[in-house]
């Protein structure tokens, strides 16, 4: 891979205190290639921090907003389809997840080990700070339930920092909505039987009077996008045509 390699995509929606402070941290992750932000029709001010962080770092950032507020997976589908960097990456625009640990996230992806990498909460637990207990049951249910349907021994399904190979997240049908991004990936990474790895990483997390967005609906969603996209949803409904080498070790795994 080249020494700049890595996208970054960042779904915005009323992010304004916290996103130039994301992006400062982003631009010093070595091997940064680009950050494509993703502004899901805010109504605050991020608009105004976009344009800003845009004048201030001209050749790092590219930016897009849609008409309407669609939800976090539409901004990630969007995002993915902007990038063209060998590698990339989820990054939230909150304070949740430290984009220090990002080389630690993509270094399985850059040393040829793994196709796709999930930066876990619990696989070693690191700085975490204590949130909500019934979030942790959920997470940990459902990240059981789509391991029972995908076959693959995950610790943390719904863990924001998913990094991937570049021809694969770019080639991926994307149909969910709302936040069933990170059950349908894991869903659809499954059936092509690449090599999926998981590293520690830190957790900051948010209450909801700071600005946590997630709610008990996406959780019974997910559920249901756990059903859909695992018995109902094949490898070529999955993807666009990908390289041979995908295809040919889909098949001969299967």
């Amino acid at each position: 891979m080249t020494d700049k390699c890595l996208s970054v995509v960042v779904p915005i929606y009323n992010e304004e205190n916290t996103l130039e402070r994301i992006v400062l941290k982003l631009v010093e992750v070595p091997r940064l290639l680009e950050i494509i932000l993703v502004d899901d029709c805010s109504t605050d001010g991020s608009p105004d921090v976009i344009r800003a962080l845009v004048a201030r770092f001209p050749e790092l950032i590219v930016t897009t907003r849609h008409a309407r507020n669609s939800g976090k997976t539409e901004a990630l589908k969007t995002g993915f389809h902007m990038t063209h960097g060998d590698v990339v990456i989820v990054q939230d625009a909150d304070l949740e997840y430290d984009p220090r640990e990002i080389p630690d996230v993509i270094e399985p992806i850059l040393s040829g080990h793994a196709d796709v990498v999930f930066g876990s909460r619990f696989l070693v637990r690191k700085t975490a700070r204590a949130v909500y207990f019934y979030h942790y049951v959920a997470n940990k249910a459902l990240t059981f339930l789509s391991n029972m349907a995908t076959n693959i021994n995950l610790t943390d399904v719904e863990t924001c920092y998913k990094a991937f190979r570049g021809d694969i997240i770019r080639k991926m049908k994307i149909n969910s909505r709302g936040f069933g991004f990170e059950i349908e990936v894991t869903a659809k990474v499954a059936k092509l039987k690449c090599a999926i790895y998981e590293t520690p990483i830190s957790y900051y997390g948010r209450t909801y009077e700071e600005g946590k967005k997630i709610t008990a609906w996406d959780g019974l969603a997910a559920v249901y996008y756990v059903l859909r996209y695992n018995l109902f949803c094949n490898l070529h409904q999955s993807f666009d045509p990908l390289p041979d080498v995908y295809l040919k070790r889909a098949t001969h795994r299967h």
